[in-house]
């Protein structure tokens, strides 16, 4: 019977122990769940008048490029130059073989000594047709008397007719001859300006302080009229052409119009310099406008180089400067409101450049004087969302972006 009960015993005991322990084990603390706070960081902005950029790329052209032509066919006696020298105002670039003018130019100044001897020639000879004249009127006088008188013939007074006819046509045609000499002398006189002025290009001489482009004849080729030889720019007269945003013509169109002066920075081979908005194009296409940038003197950019600019646009007034950090979803920044993230919908209005750093210039009504925006970029940032701030910073300007790498440093406390 002992043998029986025993493990029925052993096994009372053992559900009374765990009974027991259960019955008198410790109470907890109740659990009480904590709000995640973002560690993040916040400028103090404030609206001001900026001056936003613009991201442009350009090519260096020379709008008032000459291209020096041989003014007729002939030889190229010498080139005095090579391509990419510089040259001063008046220098002998290259030189035609005077042979193939001169030529031309004696035979316009004969023609034109001629036409002069042809009136004096004329008026004298005009004189004695005239007497010619007044005798041949006398001789039909006297034949009409002689017939009448019955001493004459018709035949004789006929012959006195034709003598007469024939000298006043000699008579009305020398007229007309000295009143076309005006005519045939201008004609003339410009046949030897042009003579003239065919001799005086076959010396070819810099019209200003220039660059030669390219050198495309060589002493002894046989030259065409109007063939080229070479071609130059002025250093002074570079313009950079760049394609604008259709959506920033017109308000580049509107500046230039109120005379504003909008000057563009950009670099070539580590050597910067500037230039100004000169205009604009007057036709546009699918990729915007064609803008024209005056460069300023003594850059000395070789043509057709590409550059990378930035342009200033006018100046924007209630505007704010923020790091790229700080905008969500593009056109939404977050303010710090007792703790709590407040979501602001912003126009974003263009770039700007603020020490050096590229910032996002916005614009937004609910952005006052002293509103904390966040600039850390949250992934999970949404409205009410409880955030801590860390040592604020002075100005968005003063600082430069703040990328991924510190929101991938952002800390939650429990």
């Amino acid at each position: 019977m002992l043998r029986k009960l025993l493990p029925l015993l052993i096994l009372a005991l053992g559900i009374g122990g765990f009974v027991a322990l259960k019955a008198t084990r410790p109470k907890p603390d109740p659990v009480v769940p904590q709000e995640r706070v973002w560690r993040v960081e916040t400028v103090t902005v404030t609206p001001a008048v900026h001056s936003p950029v613009l991201n442009l790329f350009g090519r260096v052209e020379a709008p008032d490029r000459v291209r020096a032509a041989a003014p007729v066919a002939g030889r190229l006696l010498e080139v005095r130059v090579r391509d990419g020298d510089l040259v001063a105002q008046g220098d002998l670039l290259a030189r035609l073989d005077p042979a193939d003018l001169e030529p031309r130019l004696a035979q316009a100044r004969a023609e034109l000594t001629r036409e002069q001897l042809r009136l004096t020639h004329d008026r004298q000879a005009l004189e004695q047709e005239r007497a010619l004249l007044a005798l041949a009127e006398a001789a039909l006088g006297r034949s009409e008397k002689v017939q009448s008188q019955k001493l004459g013939t018709a035949s004789d007074v006929d012959l006195a007719r034709e003598q007469l006819a024939r000298t006043r046509l000699a008579v009305t045609l020398r007229e007309q001859a000295i009143a076309e000499h005006p005519a045939r002398l201008a004609s003339l006189e410009a046949k030897l300006a042009e003579a003239e002025r065919d001799a005086a290009r076959a010396q070819i001489k810099a019209p200003f302080d220039a660059r030669i482009g390219t050198v495309e004849a060589g002493a002894g080729d046989q030259l065409q009229p109007n063939q080229t030889i070479l071609t130059l720019y002025p250093v002074d007269g570079l313009y950079l052409r760049a394609k604008i945003p259709g959506s920033r013509g017109e308000e580049l169109r509107a500046a230039l119009a109120a005379g504003q002066r909008l000057t563009a920075r950009a670099n070539h081979a580590g050597r910067p310099f500037s230039a100004v908005l000169a205009r604009l194009a007057g036709e546009a296409d699918a990729r915007g406008v064609d803008a024209l940038l005056k460069v300023e003197p003594g850059s000395d950019l070789p043509l057709g180089a590409f550059v990378d600019l930035v342009l200033q646009r006018p100046a924007m007034p209630d505007t704010i400067a923020l790091p790229f950090a700080a905008l969500n979803g593009g056109a939404r920044v977050f303010a710090v409101n007792e703790g709590r993230l407040q979501g602001i919908t912003v126009e974003r209005v263009g770039e700007v450049m603020e020490h050096g750093a590229s910032e996002v210039l916005v614009r937004a009504a609910g952005l006052g004087p002293g509103t904390r925006v966040m600039i850390t970029h949250l992934p999970n940032a949404v409205d009410g969302l409880k955030v801590q701030e860390v040592p604020e910073r002075k100005t968005a300007a003063a600082q430069p972006p703040i990328g991924s790498a510190t929101a991938e440093r952002a800390e939650h406390m429990p």
